[in-house]
């Protein structure tokens, strides 16, 4: 017999399963986890560079790409 032939040939049965199914999905929903702030890890750069007598000020207005 064909899978799609019993749905069609019981629509009684095929809407209840399709409500019984909405309702389980409704439910179900109300169970997942919803979190406001997620833990989330942002990618972060970490730059390291040798510069014997300099300052946290000197090495940020030191220019990108000078040698």
């Amino acid at each position: 017999m064909n899978f799609s032939r019993l749905f069609v040939l019981r629509p009684v049965a095929t809407s209840l399963l399709m409500i019984a199914f909405v309702l389980i999905g409704l439910v179900a929903v109300r169970f997942l986890p919803v979190s406001s702030l997620p833990d989330v890890d942002y990618p972060t750069i970490q730059v390291q560079t040798f510069y014997p007598g300099a300052s946290p000020q000197v090495m940020a207005k030191f220019p990108v790409g000078a040698v």
